[in-house]
């Protein structure tokens, strides 16, 4: 797994423990990026730049974000979505609009490879479904 496949899982956890706990998703990205001093502290992995990028990006741009989502996801809220499939897509919308550094191929694949691995059997179709339309769009997008 490559070192960005893995901040992009580590965000993924960031988005689906702050949801799970229903607090902002920042509180836990400060809590996962503060060293443990208990027993755990021998287990501990830094967060990482990237995946903490991933992080704030998306809290910056959530409304942006989940209405695009809302507009691109036939038949399916935001709300709807299962809470896995939802922090997936976000990561991905936010890599789309706002990296420069991720071709919108290697966005959409890694999302569809994230719901393959941690989502039901038929969230990839549907991850795909949503992020190969906005791929689509994405250059009138980011000129939004």
């Amino acid at each position: 797994m490559s070192a960005r496949s893995k901040a992009r899982k580590r965000a993924l956890d960031v988005l689906y423990a702050a949801e799970a706990r229903g607090v902002d998703p920042l509180i836990v990205l400060d809590e996962r990026m503060q060293q443990p001093t208990g027993p755990d502290r021998h287990s501990w992995t830094p967060i990482g730049d990237y995946a903490e990028g991933l992080v704030r990006g998306f809290v910056e741009h959530q409304e942006r974000i989940d209405g695009l989502l809302a507009e691109h996801s036939r038949g399916w809220s935001v709300e709807r979505m299962p809470a896995v499939d939802r922090a997936i897509l976000r990561i991905a919308v936010y890599e789309l609009l706002y990296s420069t550094e991720v071709p919108p191929a290697v966005a959409v694949n890694e999302a569809v490879d994230s719901a393959k691995v941690l989502s039901t059997d038929d969230s990839p179709r549907f991850v795909n479904g949503i992020l190969g339309q906005l791929a689509v769009i994405t250059p009138q997008l980011r000129g939004a």
